[in-house]
């Protein structure tokens, strides 16, 4: 389970404000990638990696996150932006938005995997799966995972035939079939689909 060991090293070399940073959706189909930054100075009972939390589980923690961090907030880089920039510096771009979004500014960030995001404004860490052992990263992830899953549900009523609450733009085999009968929709990521239509798809 997440705890505060690597936030508290890293108060022992003087910072105050740490945030966890962590994203959802870098590999769907379809959608935005999404990012969170979170500064969490309090136990939060449940908390986990947001992949080891049922759905139901991880809407109850979104709600009581967003009352017990010090900050937090949530951001997204678009589809256009993923196929300008290429889906990691968009993850980049996203977690450079939540950073810079807070309402209290951190003055270090942790951030989850083995890259720090390009033109990152302050201090940071990276820690491989990072979800699974800080609690600020855990809050994140879970943050992050939530408002994009609702997000995909909203887009499942806009194009209904794709399925996307089901399984939130991931390439399944029933969304591949769903891409190959009714075609690409406006929120799909071309440049994922290539191997799918063929290179000039």
């Amino acid at each position: 389970m997440p705890d505060f060991l690597i936030e508290n090293e890293i108060k022992e070399k003087g910072f105050k404000m740490i945030c966890g940073v962590d994203e959802a959706g870098r590999g769907p189909l379809a959608g935005p990638v999404c990012a969170a930054a979170v500064i969490l100075n309090e136990e939060i009972e449940g908390l986990n990696d947001s992949k080891k939390l049922s759905e139901k589980k991880r809407e109850q923690l979104f709600d009581v996150i967003k009352q017990k961090a010090e900050s937090y907030c949530i951001a997204f880089a678009t589809v256009e932006e993923i196929e300008e920039h290429n889906i990691l510096n968009a993850t980049f771009i996203a977690m450079n938005r939540a950073i810079e979004g807070l309402s209290v500014s951190a003055d270090f960030a942790i951030i989850d995997g083995n890259r720090a995001p390009t033109g990152i404004k302050l201090p940071c860490e990276t820690v491989i799966k990072g979800d699974a052992k800080s609690v600020s990263i855990a809050a994140a992830s879970i943050l992050a995972k939530v408002t994009r899953d609702r997000l995909m549900l909203e887009m499942d009523k806009e194009y209904p035939q794709y399925n996307f609450k089901k399984h939130k733009g991931y390439g399944t085999k029933e969304h591949t079939d769903a891409i190959l009968q009714y075609g690409v929709s406006p929120v799909h990521r071309p440049s994922f689909l290539k191997k799918l239509l063929g290179e000039d798809g």
